[in-house]
């Protein structure tokens, strides 16, 4: 299978073969193809090369459409569902049972009921989807996927988003799935989910295909050597460096996410980790901070005077800048290019006469950020939306490097981002701390966590359960802290 694009060789004569009743793992770093792939395999692109073949016969996917027809579902991260209409509707949109020409309404309820009751869920079906949480839809586009008949379904890191508990029923269904012999596609970041649950891999990079393999014959570094190229014995580089004083000081803060007024003090050259399960105030902490929620009580601080902070760009002007959790929703503009996404900001400053675009200025800073910060792109002019979720990660970055940063915020900066673009992320965090910065990071992944921050917030339901210091922190401590008073302190597990 071969793909390209303008400037770009998106996949190069890549091989393998996915058996049914198997769980098969489809790694590698960003941009190395994956996406691409899928989009294949699911009728959005058409290859410029090779052949897609299901239960040995060639098969041609001109559309989405005959991609379904020979049993194929992609589930990607963004979900394709229609949120204004109800679960039913959307479990048979485009094949809606019919009686005398008209919606058959019993019948819909009854078959929607026969395919939430497999996955386990207790949805009524008449319920409008935009009113469930990301987990519940999720669970809708795989019994849609199911109701069309899919025998070859892939998944597009469909954990990312996940609590514990939801992560161990997706990991349920997808063996039963299984076990009726369906041929799964399982792609992932995460090595310890991929190792728990498939059976195969194969590995990708650049857009070529480096090994498949039974995972049984491999090792976890193994994996990330082939990966990235390269050996990554501590992805996470950590170095203690002296603090310097004041950073980001919060006072009795209050507003929508936290339980009570919130307190906390960050040092210039700090990494702050902020850790808490799904629900616990985390990303509302940081959208009050930042200004994108309206705070409703409390003073913020940046190196010890105080800043008035109504909006983000107030945040801004006082140096505090937010890379948010979910990057293609609120931290690019995906129909514009990577050099106005990394000029966005600081083009304000760089304006001539205040109004006009410094176009000279603008090619020389974006192109140096590509460079530094080694963004894979065929141009400054390509749009953003066209790079993976990593490169898409470090343009923000570079957006916010443009500014005069005292205070950056990180919200799960490496989700959905491969292991060799994590080490770069962890050694930027490195940097900017050496550099006297302020670097507060909210993260659900308690190994990144524990690897990069000098101290720890553990949040539970909207408060700051306890402060840890790296020396006393193990995974263990963290989660009991974390979960809430009445809950089990039981490790989740997804065996």
């Amino acid at each position: 299978m071969s793909m390209e694009f303008p400037g770009v060789k998106a996949l190069q004569e890549v091989s393998f073969e996915v058996h049914a009743g198997s769980i098969h793992a489809l790694m590698g770093e960003n941009g190395a193809g994956k996406s691409t792939l899928l989009k294949i395999l699911s009728g959005a692109h058409h290859p410029s090369g090779g052949s897609i073949a299901v239960d040995g016969r060639r098969v041609e996917f001109i559309t989405t459409a005959d991609a379904l027809r020979a049993g194929v579902a992609v589930i990607y991260q963004e979900l394709h569902l229609v949120p204004e209409m109800t679960v039913a509707e959307n479990l048979f949109l485009g094949h809606l049972p019919q009686r005398l020409g008209l919606v058959d309404r019993n019948e819909l309820a009854a078959a929607a009921h026969r395919q939430l009751e497999f996955i386990g869920e207790p949805l009524d079906p008449a319920t409008k989807l935009g009113r469930l949480p990301l987990a519940q839809r999720q669970m809708v586009e795989i019994a849609k996927a199911l109701t069309r008949g899919a025998r070859i379904i892939a998944f597009d890191e469909p954990t990312s988003s996940l609590s514990d508990r939801e992560v161990r029923r997706l990991v349920t269904i997808i063996r039963e799935l299984k076990t009726r012999g369906c041929a799964i596609l399982y792609v992932s970041h995460r090595i310890e989910e991929i190792f728990t649950l498939c059976d195969r891999i194969t590995i990708l990079r650049d857009g070529k295909h480096v090994e498949t393999a039974a995972l049984e014959n491999l090792t976890r570094d193994q994996v990330v050597h082939r990966m990235v190229g390269r050996e990554l014995a501590d992805i996470y580089g950590y170095m203690p460096r002296p603090t310097s004083g004041d950073g980001l000081t919060i006072e009795g803060l209050l507003g929508p996410g936290l339980a009570a007024p919130l307190s906390l003090h960050a040092e210039a050259g700090e990494i702050f980790g902020i850790f808490g399960l799904v629900g616990a105030g985390r990303t509302e902490l940081l959208r009050l901070i930042f200004g994108a929620t309206p705070r409703s009580g409390g003073r913020i601080l940046v190196r010890g005077q105080p800043v008035e902070i109504a909006s983000p760009r107030d945040a801004i002007e006082a140096g505090i800048m937010l890379c948010p959790e979910d990057r293609k929703k609120d931290g690019i503009v995906p129909v514009r290019s990577v050099l106005e996404n990394i000029n966005l900001s600081a083009r304000r400053r760089n304006a001539r006469a205040g109004v006009l675009i410094n176009e000279s200025w603008e090619r020389g800073n974006a192109q140096k950020w590509i460079d530094q910060l080694r963004v894979r792109t065929p141009s400054a002019r390509q749009l953003i939306r066209n790079l993976s979720g990593g490169n898409q990660q470090k343009v923000i970055l570079g957006r916010w490097l443009s500014e005069n940063i005292k205070v950056i915020l990180f919200d799960e900066p490496t989700r959905g981002i491969d292991v060799g673009a994590k080490s770069e992320i962890y050694q930027l965090m490195q940097s900017l701390a050496r550099d006297g910065v302020c670097v507060v990071m909210v993260s659900s992944e308690l190994p990144e966590v524990l690897g990069v921050s000098d101290r720890i917030a553990v949040m539970r339901q909207g408060r700051i359960a306890a402060m840890v210091e790296r020396g006393e922190a193990n995974e263990e401590k963290l989660l009991k802290l974390a979960l809430p008073l009445e809950t089990s302190a039981a490790t989740p597990d997804i065996n």
